[in-house]
């Protein structure tokens, strides 16, 4: 990874990811369990936000920030796209640190999300040695792992 690199994860939240998601963080506001006037179901926020701890769970990101800002509502059905970009990195023995920021649209057009995030990847040996000459081949897998595998 390098400053300036983009990163993005898409999905679709359905009614089934809503419910358990409520069972499991206790946020069962009537507006996740009850349809609205127009028949649509409102996705918890903090869901809304796995998209970028998605991104950073491919990486085996550790988060010591997260910093998250909701601009509209997402409901059930809708196509959201979260984009990630590397603002900061700086790599250490056995540990790379990263800052990002990123942000999340509603069916390509309607921000609603952004933020930034901050923490570290610790490596081990092998897989450090593995992912610097990923690195300097010009690489661009955000997974250590992954790229360990690549160049084995």
């Amino acid at each position: 990874m390098k400053v300036g690199d983009v990163v993005s994860w898409e999905r679709t939240f359905t009614e089934d990811d809503v419910r358990l998601f409520g069972k499991l963080s206790g946020d069962e506001g009537i507006h996740h369990i009850t349809p609205d006037d127009r028949g649509r179901i409102m996705v918890q926020g903090l869901l809304t936000a796995t998209l970028p701890t998605k991104i950073g769970g491919d990486m085996n990101f550790i988060a010591r920030e997260l910093n998250f800002q909701f601009h509209r509502p997402v409901f059930v059905g809708d196509t959201v796209k979260c984009e990630v970009t590397m603002t900061q990195f700086e790599k250490e023995k056995t540990l790379q640190k990263f800052r990002q920021n990123g942000s999340a649209l509603i069916n390509s057009a309607k921000l609603f999300l952004t933020g930034h995030t901050s923490g570290i990847v610790r490596l081990n040996a092998e897989i450090n040695s593995m992912y610097s000459r990923a690195i300097r081949c010009g690489e661009l897998d955000t997974n250590p792992q992954q790229a360990a595998r690549n160049y084995t």
